[in-house]
Formats: C-alpha cells, sequence, structure tokens
C-alpha cells in the first residue's frame, strides 16, 4: 500500500474515531495495518473502515469503456437481371431480390414489392396509367407529385435531413426526383419516375429492422446502389 493511500485511511479512521486511532502506525506495510482494533470497533466503524478500503482499491484501476460495436455484415456480390413480367414498366434488379405482389392491394395488378430477407428489406412499386385513371394526366400528375413527395416527408421527424435529387433521362422520356432521407427513419430513399403524360412509378425503400443508422449504414449503402440502378434501368412499354 502507498503512502498517500495510508495517509488517507489513516485519515478517515481518525475523524470517524480519533480515540482508536492512537496506536496504529501510519506508515506500516504489514497486514494488519487495517485489522488493528477491529474487535473493537462498533458497527458504524467497521462501516467506514471498508468504504475506506474500498475507495483505497478502486484508485488502483482505470476503467476505460469498450467502443460500441456491431455485427459485421456479408454482401452477396451484385448481379442484375431484367424485371421479367408484362407490366407497362421494365427495370434491371440484383439476383438476390424476389418479387412479388402487393398484398395490400390486391386490385392494383402492377405494384410489387422488391424484397430482400437476408437483409431485411423490401422496395416497394407502385405504378398508375395517367391516360386511364379518372382526370386528365395534367391535373393527375401534379397530385402524384406532390403525394410521392408527402410521402417522403412524413419521415422528416425521425431524419435528420431530406435531400432531392432531381433525375432526367430524356432519351428514355423519364424524369422525377429521389429522396435520400437521412437519420433514423424507416424509410432511406423514395422515389418517383414519369414521362408526364402516361406513366407515373413511384419507389420508396423500408428496413424490416429498428431505425439505427450507426447499425444499419452500410446496408443502407449497399441497397441505394440497387436503387439506383433500378431508376437509371427504367423503361416504358
Amino acid at each position: 500500500m502507498a503512502k498517500s493511500q495510508q495517509i488517507f485511511l489513516f485519515w478517515r479512521l481518525y475523524v470517524a474515531f480519533p480515540s482508536k486511532t492512537q496506536k496504529l502506525h501510519l506508515f506500516s506495510t504489514k497486514p494488519y495495518f487495517c485489522t488493528v482494533k477491529w474487535q473493537k470497533l462498533n458497527t458504524g466503524c467497521r462501516l467506514v473502515v471498508v468504504m475506506a478500503l474500498l475507495a483505497v482499491a478502486g484508485c488502483k484501476e482505470k476503467f476505460s469503456p469498450r467502443p460500441r460495436g456491431f455485427f459485421r455484415i456479408s454482401f452477396p456480390e451484385k448481379v442484375y437481371h431484367p424485371l421479367d413480367n408484362h407490366f407497362p414498366y421494365r427495370f434491371d434488379i440484383p439476383a438476390y431480390m424476389k418479387v412479388s405482389p402487393d398484398r395490400d392491394n390486391p386490385g392494383q395488378p402492377f405494384w410489387i414489392n422488391l424484397e430482400s430477407p437476408a437483409n431485411k428489406a423490401e422496395v416497394h412499386i407502385s405504378y398508375y396509367n395517367l391516360r386511364t385513371k379518372a382526370g386528365s394526366s395534367r391535373g393527375l400528375l401534379p397530385e402524384l407529385m406532390e403525394e410521392a413527395r408527402e410521402l417522403a416527408y412524413k419521415h422528416s421527424i425521425k431524419a435528420d435531413a431530406i435531400e432531392e435529387r432531381i433525375y432526367v433521362n430524356p432519351d428514355a422520356g423519364i424524369f422525377g426526383t429521389v429522396y435520400q432521407i437521412k437519420g433514423n427513419a424507416a424509410s432511406p430513399m423514395q422515389f418517383f419516375l414519369t414521362d408526364s403524360t402516361q406513366h407515373f412509378l413511384r419507389g420508396a425503400l423500408y428496413i424490416r429492422a429498428t431505425p439505427d443508422i450507426d447499425s444499419l449504414k452500410p446496408v443502407i449503402d449497399f441497397l441505394e446502389q440497387d436503387i439506383i440502378h433500378l431508376i437509371e434501368t427504367t423503361k416504358w412499354r
């Protein structure tokens, strides 16, 4: 026991019961230093001794918390193939995604979900024909564009920021907007595409896990590449 630690212990004993510390050897290194007259001390004094010993012992080591860690995530190789269907739209999807109908909207045959079970993620795809839906395309298009924007900004409560990026592909007759939602939002990316006269396509990426940007960022970065590839390969039929 270091001298500074022994002085501290002696001081604690002296303050608590000065009459019972007169025979303590202040700089003794023998084990009996802390047990002198223990049997003669009352319960309160014993408690003080124990607390003093714990205080001295606690000063010997410094606690250093370990940094927060996450499980390592392994991702499959990106291999794309065209969406095999007879829908009025087409695009490329990765091999690890499965296509399933939107069971919540059975009356919409062109609404689908792109599922990535390994990443607990889904891309919801909805489609509108601006010509066959009631009303003119001029009135319907702004309505759908505003609806897409509102659905993206519903996540602003949890989001740190929402970035809008304009997309234009004049050769394919496609333009639209991509919403990148930063932070602990359930949907990190949404978008819409249209030709302004007949077709309107909307997509939203959802992660089926507790939103935690620190642990989910690798997954989000991985899947956002697929969304960008989907947008860039979209064509109308």
